[in-house]
């Protein structure tokens, strides 16, 4: 992976036909276009920062070839997700159920949304990009067990009303993350007898 970003192309859109449509019925296009204005960048400010790097979680959007989206949530310690700088954050693919559907789409459609969520202080930010796929193993050091990394050059950062977030405190990691000198549990799910004859045969949760 460069440590140098592409050149920067123009900001998309941020709204289209369908969305004007709605914002002319309901009377909020000056609202929409304000907002557009003074909350939208393309690059990652402090602000965004600020919610991105101590994340243990965000919920990430793709979308197939033709369209049909996705939506997975992605978690791990507080960093996994790397700023690598102020247009560019990166994040690892790890150990999951094998269906890659993320990494599927994101290899035949590149855009993606991210959204983070601060529960406890009840703030978020949405990140829209294009995103891509490495398995470069200098890249793949920046996390412990990582399968592959996706790098996402953003297009619009902006945040959103925190009104409708509810607040939650955090009472306990989860124990799969995978970390350094951790013997991690093997998820329920992988010792089905249903399922456990299919695992890889390289996965240790596989009966003889």
């Amino acid at each position: 992976m460069s440590n140098t970003p592409s050149p920067k192309p123009p900001m998309p859109p941020m709204f289209h036909e369908g969305m004007r449509a709605l914002q002319d019925r309901f009377g909020t296009r000056r609202i929409a276009d304000r907002l557009a204005e003074v909350r939208r960048k393309d690059v990652i400010d402090d602000y965004a920062r600020s919610l991105i790097e101590p994340a243990r979680f965000f919920l990430l959007a793709t979308a197939d070839a033709e369209g049909w989206p996705d939506c997975s949530w992605k978690g791990g310690d507080p960093g996994f997700v790397k700023v690598l700088d102020e247009r560019r954050l990166a994040f690892p693919s790890i150990d999951g159920n094998g269906q890659f559907r993320s990494l599927g789409n994101l290899s035949v459609n590149p855009r993606v949304g991210m959204l983070f969520v601060d529960l406890e202080g009840r703030r978020r930010v949405r990140v829209n990009g294009r995103a891509q796929i490495t398995f470069e193993p200098a890249t793949l050091a920046l996390w412990h067990a990582a399968q592959a990394a996706v790098v996402v050059e953003v297009a619009h950062v902006f945040p959103n009303c925190p009104r409708y977030i509810p607040t939650y405190r955090m009472e306990a990691e989860s124990p799969y993350v995978p970390r350094a000198g951790a013997e991690l549990p093997t998820p329920d799910w992988k010792l089905r007898e249903d399922l456990n004859d299919a695992l890889p045969d390289t996965d240790p949760a596989r009966r003889a």
